[in-house]
């Protein structure tokens, strides 16, 4: 007698991982669950018709529970038992329109981060999933993926850069070519990716560009680096708190003793001598930028008051107290260190602060906006409020400095995932 097959159970399924080949798990009748390499977990029903060995795709278990596979599987045999073709019916439904709901930018969108999410690191599958919800499947969600085109792509992603965020216009049209891609990887009737029909459409996300480390394994030792410095304990200073504030270099510099309160762990930039562009200077006129200081920004500052308070300067120059330290000052220390400008600058370090915070960390990409001031509208419109999510920033600053803190003792780091 043939060897009687378990049923499957829901844990069995659930737990299935990936392994170097893809796998099945029988359910029997014919029914089975593919395991594939990426992590997909899809169903399949084996049976024969007109002597031939045919394969009906059920569709994936994150859409499928186990028990609604099994009725799929029956309601296939029942068809074969009257002799018609499980797989003829499926494609006369397709043709009449009745996968229109099943093959929805939205639905299958919700498929490919399902399959992928397991890879990615907990904060960046929330951005992810997130992003989809709120600037993308208003729009396009209910729409069949083979009717998406570029045109329409083109208006999800002029929305989000009418509001100051056209990094993550940029982030979200590479979120919506790598669904496409899925679909038509898939035979999800998705035939083509429209995203490709949109290069230049946008502006690009950084007109200039500016050495930076953006992997936690590379900023590790340049942390480290940093802190055994050897030349100037004041540019030793500005080195360390570079990476916490990730302000720009000019801001740094020209940090001035008057604009910090220590009690209060804040440190106020006049708008006016922060590099903004002229009309955005204009509109900001008299107001200040507030950065949230963490505990490691707060302990540096203690240790240079007492050797730079003669000065209205945090970082004088060494040559006069009444001027703040070179532009080349953190440039030339990098340089000492043996970075290059192609590999990291002063400005570069917000780029890293951008990049971790947002893939890593998963802290939301408005806030972070926010706290490089960059020009964010409010809900009530306004370009600017100095004290938006301010304590959403605060806790951002502190996760922030404890996390870079990690790195340096050599915690564990978590990679950015190149498949998102």
């Amino acid at each position: 007698m043939p060897k009687r097959i378990a049923p499957l159970s829901d844990t069995q399924v659930s737990k299935a991982k990936p392994k170097e080949k893809d796998y099945k798990l029988s359910d029997g009748g014919g029914l089975f669950l593919l395991v594939t390499t990426t992590g997909g977990k899809l169903w399949r029903f084996q049976y024969r018709f007109d002597g031939k060995q045919k394969l009906l795709a059920l569709g994936s278990y994150h859409q499928i529970s186990l028990a609604e596979a099994r009725n799929r599987r029956e309601d296939a045999r029942k068809l074969l038992a009257n002799g018609v073709d499980p797989s003829d019916v499926k494609k006369a439904q397709k043709q009449s329109g009745g996968d229109r709901a099943a093959d929805s930018f939205e639905v299958i969108a919700r498929e490919w981060y399902s399959v992928y999410k397991g890879q990615w690191t907990p904060g960046h599958a929330k951005n992810i999933i997130g992003r989809l919800e709120r600037e993308v499947f208003p729009y396009l969600g209910a729409t069949p993926i083979e009717e998406i085109k570029a045109p329409d792509v083109l208006k999800v992603l002029k929305r989000i850069e009418s509001r100051g965020i056209l990094e993550t216009a940029h982030r979200i049209k590479t979120i919506i070519s790598q669904v496409m891609r899925y679909a038509i990887a898939h035979g999800r009737r998705a035939d083509r990716d429209c995203t490709g029909d949109l290069k230049g459409a946008l502006p690009p996300a950084s007109a200039k560009h500016f050495g930076a480390l953006t992997d936690p394994k590379d900023v590790a030792p340049l942390l480290r680096a940093m802190d055994s410095f050897s030349g100037s304990f004041v540019v030793k200073c500005a080195l360390q708190l570079a990476p916490i504030l990730f302000c720009r270099p000019g801001e740094l510099r020209g940090m001035e003793w008057a604009e910090i309160d220590i009690e209060t762990a804040e440190w106020n930039i006049p708008v006016e001598r922060m590099k903004l562009k002229a009309q955005t200077k204009l509109d900001r006129k008299g107001q200040y930028h507030l950065v949230p200081l963490s505990s490691q920004a707060v302990q540096i500052l203690r240790d240079l008051h007492p050797l730079t308070s003669h000065s209205k300067y945090v970082f004088p120059s060494h040559r006069s107290p009444l001027r703040p330290m070179s532009e080349n000052a953190i440039t030339a220390a990098l340089r000492r260190l043996g970075y290059t400008g192609g590999e990291m600058t002063g400005h570069g370090f917000r780029a890293t602060a951008r990049t971790i915070l947002d893939e890593v960390l998963g802290f939301r990409p408005d806030i972070i906006e926010h706290q490089l001031a960059h020009a964010v509208k409010d809900p009530n419109g306004r370009a600017y409020n100095r004290t938006a999510f301010i304590d959403d920033r605060r806790r951002m600053m502190q996760h922030w400095s404890d996390y870079l803190d990690g790195l340096k003792a050599g915690a564990k780091v978590i990679p950015i995932t190149k498949a998102a």
